[in-house]
């Protein structure tokens, strides 16, 4: 039977692990048992802290789980991770991933794909998801063709820092426009949210890119008191704060300041061009509404 050949691909050591990522460990060994007696799952794929080197007690299981494409449309994945630990909750979440809670509250997400379609879009995920140890991220590979897939991911390519800055100084003027304009009218709230969701994200890609920090590129505030100095942190925490007109003041004017100094920096540094009389309209906007 072709679905009969032993697993190729297992897991290469990982490096040392804390004490308290080892409930992780444990799991995803059984992750790696379980699918390899389940002739349906072609391969296993883990993405996340885990294939970093960065698990720990808070980390979370992430996997893909690859099934033949005879068995995709049938394959019951809350049934497979079942067998992992009881579950507290699994639903479908926006993104259509298969999401738990286990009976011990560690998270996971599960994708299931079909083997072929499934193995050949990961060489789409370059400068997205980043394998530095491709033989740690595959569990279970029956063909060979995910471990090839998975070692495509290994090498991180850092963003162009020329271009990339271009665009994260303009994203922040827009984006610090569009702030000044909803606190203006009164949505307090709904300019909270631009500071923390939009605004936040992209000063920090850019700090990253000035610090030669890339490594958590994709979710920029991650490990941040670990990879940025001291005095970035710092200017972050004041581009923060909880819910008030007082405050969300305060907290634009400290984010654009910000924004303005590291968009400075670039423009020294790479000759990022830099609409000057653009931003000290916004700083006008910002520092000149009635109902702030």
């Amino acid at each position: 039977m072709p679905h009969d050949r032993p697993a190729r691909a297992r897991t290469a050591a990982p490096a040392p692990l804390p004490a308290d990522a080892l409930p992780l460990a444990r799991r995803i060994a059984l992750l790696r048992t379980t699918a390899e007696a389940d002739p349906r799952v072609e391969g296993v794929l883990l993405y996340g802290s885990w294939t970093l080197g960065e698990a720990d007690a808070h980390s979370d299981l992430d996997a893909y789980l690859y099934v033949r494409e005879e068995d995709a449309a049938a394959f019951d994945g809350r049934e497979f991770v079942e067998r992992l630990a009881p579950l507290k909750l699994a639903y479908t979440n926006m993104y259509g991933i298969l999401a738990v809670i286990f009976e011990d509250l560690m998270r996971g997400e599960f994708h299931v794909e079909p083997d072929g379609t499934g193995i050949a879009e990961i060489a789409g995920w370059r400068d997205q998801i980043h394998l530095p140890r491709p033989e740690a991220a595959v569990l279970l590979d029956r063909t060979g063709r995910l471990t090839a897939a998975a070692r495509e991911l290994a090498a991180l390519t850092p963003p162009e820092p020329v271009a990339t800055a271009q665009q994260l100084t303009d994203e922040l003027a827009n984006w610090t426009l569009m702030l000044a304009h909803v606190r203006a009218r009164g949505e307090h709230a709904r300019a909270h949210h631009l500071l923390h969701a939009v605004i936040t994200p992209l000063q920090l890609k850019l700090c990253r890119l000035l610090r030669g920090s890339t490594a958590h590129w994709l979710t920029p505030s991650r490990a941040l008191e670990a990879d940025l100095p001291a005095t970035d942190v710092e200017r972050y925490a004041t581009t923060t704060g909880p819910l008030t007109p007082e405050a969300v003041r305060t907290a634009s004017a400290n984010s654009w300041q910000w924004s303005r100094d590291l968009a400075a920096e670039a423009a020294h540094r790479w000759s990022v061009r830099l609409p000057s009389e653009l931003h000290e309209e916004i700083a006008r906007v910002l520092s000149s509404s009635s109902r702030s």
